[in-house]
């Protein structure tokens, strides 16, 4: 039986700039059915957590503008369990309403923290994973993330150093360290210490509001009233009023690097961020010629190694292209070696700069 005590908040604001052109400001790829399954990354995430939190318990954050593309997506959730930011702060702002949210309806709840566009294979480990951290917060006066076994020296993610071993598989962390260069991250993977930080956290009601007033009063000092604001109809005008007051900080920053009851769980249950094409071609089915072709059908010459993606089942012939991401998205074609996909967060920019908003 589902411990009604337990809430999952799935952060559902960001724009994918990364996954440009299909990743678009109206339609992010949270909303995007990257993998062919028939369900977006963000219904892959409900369905998932619903095995272990009661779908009346789950709490979506999002910008204003994703209302509709979500009650489309996920007719089953409640509307009062949308809150609906007027502006994007970074996670901690959203962490924060979502934490007085809840602590107006149950003050003694544990919340489980998940982005919205994650890939996880092994769903029962995640299952397993979940109720093994709900069980170590709810014992602890804890901040719990979970760290995922690094299988390669990756410089797009955040690593924690594990320090003590608190109990079997959950450490204290002794350090975070943000996005390595190649070099640090191949000693990071040799040392055994490290893992990938997956922006996956648990946490009672109780112990990260207190973190949030130590630690972000800057924050708090904007969204922390009194609780009889978020149990009724006033929370959204005040959120409206307010939130853009809000600095624009993640929780990492704000809270988990500065609190001394921070804690990891190190986990293995197929993760991905899906943060970039290179991530998608990772995950997907390759075929002889190590070419992942997304929702059309390829004639490849002499070309290994890519990733295509187009709309409307278009037929793409490539003679003599190695390792690039060829993305057509009706108005937009980039085409790009995957070496360089870093870049595309400044190709969205020189193509807003000289095309305007269009196209993002």
């Amino acid at each position: 039986m589902i411990n009604t005590d337990r809430y999952c908040v799935i952060m559902c604001g960001g724009i994918g700039s990364r996954f440009w052109p299909y990743s678009r400001t109206n339609k992010p790829k949270q909303f995007i059915d990257f993998l062919g399954t028939g369900r977006s990354l963000l219904q892959m995430t409900f369905d998932r957590i619903t095995h272990v939190v009661s779908s009346d318990n789950i709490i979506i954050v999002a910008n204003e503008m994703y209302l509709q593309l979500i009650l489309e997506q996920l007719p089953q959730i409640r509307r009062e369990n949308i809150l609906l930011e007027p502006a994007r702060r970074n996670t901690a702002p959203c962490i924060a309403w979502a934490i007085n949210h809840i602590r107006a309806i149950n003050p003694n709840a544990s919340v489980v923290v998940a982005p919205s566009d994650h890939l996880i294979l092994r769903e029962d480990a995640f299952e397993s994973s979940i109720i093994r951290g709900f069980e170590f917060v709810e014992s602890h006066d804890a901040l719990l993330t979970l760290g995922i076994t690094p299988t390669r020296p990756e410089t797009g993610y955040g690593y924690i150093q594990i320090g003590k071993e608190s109990c079997p598989g959950i450490s204290e962390v002794k350090t975070f360290t943000e996005k390595p260069d190649l070099e640090l991250a191949k000693v990071f993977l040799k040392s055994g210490e490290f893992f990938w930080n997956s922006g996956i956290f648990l946490w009672s009601v109780k112990a990260i509001y207190k973190a949030l007033c130590k630690y972000a009063p800057d924050v708090m000092a904007v969204l922390d009233k009194d609780n009889d604001v978020y149990a009724s109809s006033k929370e959204s005008e005040f959120i409206n009023q307010n939130f853009t007051s809000c600095p624009s900080i993640s929780i990492d920053y704000a809270v988990m690097e500065k609190a001394d009851n921070v804690y990891v769980q190190c986990v293995s249950f197929g993760w991905s961020d899906i943060g970039t094409w290179s991530a998608l071609y990772d995950n997907s089915a390759q075929d002889i010629n190590r070419n992942v072709l997304q929702n059309c059908q390829g004639m490849m010459y002499r070309s290994e190694g890519n990733m295509v993606m187009t709309a409307d089942k278009k037929v793409v012939v490539a003679v003599g292209l190695n390792d690039y991401i060829i993305a057509d998205a009706h108005d937009v074609l980039l085409i790009c070696p995957k070496s360089e996909e870093q870049q595309i967060k400044h190709f969205v920019n020189d193509v807003k700069a000289t095309l305007g908003d269009e196209y993002l």
